[in-house]
């Protein structure tokens, strides 16, 4: 019976979501059709699927969007990298906490784009500066959700590790992560938003391969219709991530 309804509800909001979709693009054409115009025209949902149909059949496609997967997911790392170990360190000391939380929530305020002259000057054109903006971007979630966790972890667990003679290791591989793993997921996620977010602007730094500079190329070309395709490839790319992300936190639930 649990399962049935558990099938039940995930059936709904499936339905619930497509309906929504479908009400979507029909008020794109609504709004589309109220005008007249060639770049409306353009910009309409006919021509748009049309030319996503063709991009899907275009190698040179996957050529860029394999580009900014890559991108994502170096950007994704060097945050890791950096955001947990500190969140650990802030989680763990009161002092660190108070010392630095004012800096890294003012840090934080400031949108990564306004580095990108500080970063091309810095790194030169390339991946370099991409790279850098991205981890800048995602770094605060990861280390602010890791910090948190690890502050409202149970001080009973560390007694426990300590009446057992736990090693650190012990404690961080038994305990800690396992408490923690929830807020790391969601950390990830939420820098996965934002950094798909950062990207697109990001590849139009003098990079030749991504969806950012496929943007700037079919702007360029005029290509209008190909533009529109190319923004609804970004979110479909980003809701699948974004999902594959909601799918490792219900795999992973709170404790």
């Amino acid at each position: 019976m649990d399962r049935l309804t558990s099938v039940f509800s995930r059936f709904s909001q499936w339905l619930y979501g497509g309906v929504g979709l479908v009400l979507g693009i029909g008020l794109w054409w609504l709004m589309s059709h109220l005008h007249t115009g060639f770049l409306i025209q353009q910009l309409r949902p006919e021509p748009s699927f049309q030319q996503l149909l063709q991009l899907l059949q275009t190698p040179l496609f996957y050529e860029h969007m394999l580009a900014s997967l890559h991108r994502i997911v170096v950007g994704l790392t060097g945050a890791l990298l950096i955001g947990l170990p500190i969140g650990l360190v802030m989680g763990s000391s009161p002092l660190c906490r108070r010392l630095f939380t004012p800096l890294f929530q003012f840090l934080r305020m400031i949108s990564p784009l306004s580095w990108m002259p500080i970063a091309v000057m810095a790194f030169g054109v390339g991946d370099a500066p991409i790279y850098f903006l991205l981890i800048f971007a995602g770094l605060w979630p990861i280390l602010l959700n890791t910090a948190q966790g690890v502050e409202k972890l149970n001080p009973r667990w560390r007694l426990l590790s300590r009446s057992l003679n736990a090693t650190r290791w012990e404690f961080l591989r038994y305990i800690l992560f396992p408490a923690i793993r929830h807020d790391v997921f969601t950390g990830c996620r939420l820098a996965v938003g934002v950094l798909w977010i950062v990207l697109v602007p990001c590849e139009m730094l003098g990079v030749n391969a991504g969806l950012g500079y496929l943007i700037l190329d079919t702007r360029d070309r005029l290509a209008y219709a190909e533009l529109m395709a190319v923004i609804l490839c970004i979110g479909v790319l980003g809701y699948t991530l974004d999902s594959l992300c909601r799918l490792g936190l219900s795999r992973h639930p709170h404790t």
